[in-house]
């Protein structure tokens, strides 16, 4: 997850945005940054190396599609085998439903947008989850310290009760991932306590990346 800073042709201000890539490092995600903002001169203000994210552990895998349809086939066959022999033993149904809902996962997102009365700005946090829905990732931004304190009557952070959180706000990481990318990986979760990921704040010029 990398914030890029850029300050477009005609605009006054520098002004950032959120990519997410899979590479083995920063350099090698320079040409993705530039073909997703082009036509202007990108820096990143900061970066983070997603690993670890609501009790979850974050994984890449390759997204082969014969070894996927193999591997898919045989864990359904195992799990349809242990859940039979549990069943004799009376546990069948937990077993199954436990199964279900860590294949549902997807990783989350969110950009809130917040106020502070008497201040002339627009804040913003910047929020991942690991959740089944949008809706019960925006459980998590609700429950953010920002979310709490950034907003005042008339001006609240950026959600709401009816919907959750302006579609614009909220994405589901894997359909945001360049095209190319997507095609290749996918994003595999599992239960695991962990260090929280480090996160790298600080100007670093795409250039000099490129000569690292």
């Amino acid at each position: 997850m990398i914030m890029l800073g850029a300050t477009p042709k005609g605009r006054l201000t520098e002004q950032h945005d959120i990519f997410f890539g899979i590479a083995a490092s920063l350099k090698e995600l320079v040409p993705q940054m530039k073909a997703f903002w082009p036509d202007t001169q990108l820096h990143i203000d900061a970066w983070r190396e997603v690993t670890f994210v609501d009790g979850f552990r974050v994984e890449v895998i390759f997204r082969q599609a014969d070894a996927v349809a193999e591997a898919e086939a045989m864990a359904e066959a195992e799990a349809m085998a242990e859940a039979e022999a549990e069943a004799e033993a009376g546990a069948g149904a937990v077993a199954g439903a436990d199964l279900d809902a860590d294949a549902e996962n997807h990783l989350f997102f969110i950009n809130l947008g917040g106020y502070r009365q008497g201040e002339f700005e627009e804040y913003h946090y910047k929020v991942l989850s690991v959740a089944q829905t949008m809706a019960a990732a925006s459980k998590v931004a609700k429950s953010t310290t920002f979310y709490k304190h950034f907003g005042f009557k008339g001006a609240e952070s950026h959600i709401d009760d009816k919907y959750g959180i302006d579609v614009d706000d909220i994405y589901r990481v894997s359909d945001i991932l360049p095209s190319d990318t997507k095609q290749q990986f996918s994003l595999k979760f599992t239960r695991s306590e962990a260090p929280e990921d480090e996160l790298h704040i600080g100007y670093v010029r795409l250039e000099k990346l490129l000569k690292s």
